[in-house]
């Protein structure tokens, strides 16, 4: 099946701003930031879809995933 991912300020150093990959069923927000090698302690936000999402939920076919880092600030 195939995935949009977009990943966000700084997940996109040494990776890609957005692409399409084909996955396995079951793949989870939180397996592909593994493979991606970016720590979920690190995501601040995941949106599927636009909406946010919990990290263990199995994505579908055609879903949009987006991966937000943590901001700092004051």
């Amino acid at each position: 099946m195939e995935i949009q991912i977009r990943l966000f300020a700084g997940f996109r150093e040494g990776r890609f701003r957005e692409r399409a990959m084909a996955w396995e069923r079951g793949m989870t927000p939180r397996r592909l930031a593994a493979f991606l090698e970016i720590p979920m302690e690190t995501v601040g936000i995941v949106f599927v879809n636009g909406r946010h999402a919990d990290p263990d939920a199995p994505l579908l076919a055609g879903d949009v995933l987006s991966l937000f880092p943590l901001v700092g600030g004051g």
